[in-house]
């Protein structure tokens, strides 16, 4: 088959995840991205201060899903059972009796009554393998629950813009006219007000948690991507394709789920990347600023703010800024390779093309030459 037969045999679809895997930082950082978003989805397996599996005494427990009293295992006290207890610990390793511990010892609101540290913060060692912050809680088991949180918050808060901004743009840009007219003014006067000022003014009123920082940020999120779906759908309401669909009797719904949205989607995917970093940033900020949610919830937010009053404390810090600056880094390239991959006015790649890059230096081959790096 020719190189130019073999381009169009392939599915837009796939010519897309091609160019797409042609960025490699992009392609990569999805990868690495997925798995480190999957881990922190069953961080509780992995940063833990509560055996997964315990035998004791010819019975099975389950601590990680089920709450036992200190007297199930040996204790004097019907109070839950502290797993970090030395007493408790060595119980459930007598002889008969064994344990199994998740990586991490610590949840994100331990609080080791029975740590060696001593001082809070406390530097990285064997019981804290990136130290503590300034209230005793271990930094390895914030940062991974705080990512979850931050990822989570920033996906929910993108999701809720997108569909949002997708039924406002597109109402405004089927429909024109007055209906656009009135839209636009009432989206500007909406948008000119202060969100920070409102975010104070609520915080001070109610007590802020993820899903009252959710709503109150979903308020604002979806305007910018509204007039790019806007101005998709004026431009191609105008299409020959939209006339047919009105000619033959389509209804405005089905001319606007069937027809126009499906070639107004470039810009709303290519946008969700970047508005899952402004989403991480957004939450990371008002918890920096202390109008986010308090400790003990996890929030990479708050821990930056500990690192700027703990100057001496490096490793929170470091590491917080080192998460909060990967995961940035990681959506930015997938945002970029997503642009690429989507921009029709960039060709395929061809076998040609690809033997062209394996030979550079414009070589004659016959089609039973091998090509060997030097």
């Amino acid at each position: 088959m020719a190189p130019e037969e073999e381009a169009r045999s392939v599915s837009p679809g796939k010519r897309i995840w091609q160019r797409f895997k042609r960025h490699k930082l992009g392609y990569y950082s999805l990868i690495v991205f997925s798995i480190l978003y999957g881990l922190s989805l069953i961080g509780e397996v992995i940063s833990n201060d509560r055996p997964l599996i315990v035998h004791y005494e010819n019975a099975w427990f389950f601590p990680l899903w089920q709450d036992y009293p200190e007297a199930t295992f040996g204790g004097e006290l019907p109070t839950l059972t502290d797993y970090l207890d030395p007493f408790i610990k060595e119980q459930l390793s007598s002889e008969g009796n064994f344990s199994i511990y998740p990586l991490n010892q610590y949840y994100y609101n331990t609080l080791n009554y029975f740590s060696t540290a001593e001082h809070y913060p406390g530097p990285p060692s064997s019981e804290n393998w990136l130290g503590t912050d300034a209230a005793g809680y271990d930094m390895t088991a914030r940062l991974l629950y705080g990512f979850r949180v931050s990822v989570t918050f920033a996906l929910g808060l993108t999701i809720a813009g997108t569909v949002l901004g997708i039924l406002i743009g597109a109402i405004q840009g089927y429909f024109a006219g007055k209906v656009d007219l009135v839209g636009q003014r009432l989206i500007e006067i909406w948008s000119s007000m202060p969100e920070l000022y409102l975010l104070i003014i609520f915080a001070s009123i109610f007590e802020p948690t993820f899903i009252f920082l959710f709503i109150l940020l979903s308020l604002f999120g979806w305007i910018h991507l509204a007039d790019y779906v806007r101005v998709e759908f004026l431009r191609n309401r105008q299409l020959e394709y939209v006339k047919s669909a009105r000619a033959i009797g389509l209804s405005d719904g089905q001319i606007i789920w069937r027809h126009i949205l499906p070639n107004s989607l470039t810009p709303v995917i290519t946008f969700l990347p970047f508005r899952m970093s402004a989403g991480i940033m957004a939450l990371a900020s008002l918890d920096f600023l202390g109008l986010g949610v308090n400790a003990p919830a996890p929030s990479l937010g708050n821990l930056l703010a500990q690192g700027k009053n703990n100057l001496d404390a490096w490793w929170i810090s470091l590491a917080t800024f080192s998460v909060l600056m990967l995961t940035l880094l990681m959506l930015t390239f997938m945002g970029e390779a997503l642009r690429d991959a989507l921009d029709t006015r960039i060709k395929d790649k061809s076998a040609e093309d690809e033997l062209a890059e394996e030979n550079p230096f414009d070589i004659p081959l016959s089609p039973n030459t091998r090509v060997t790096a030097v």
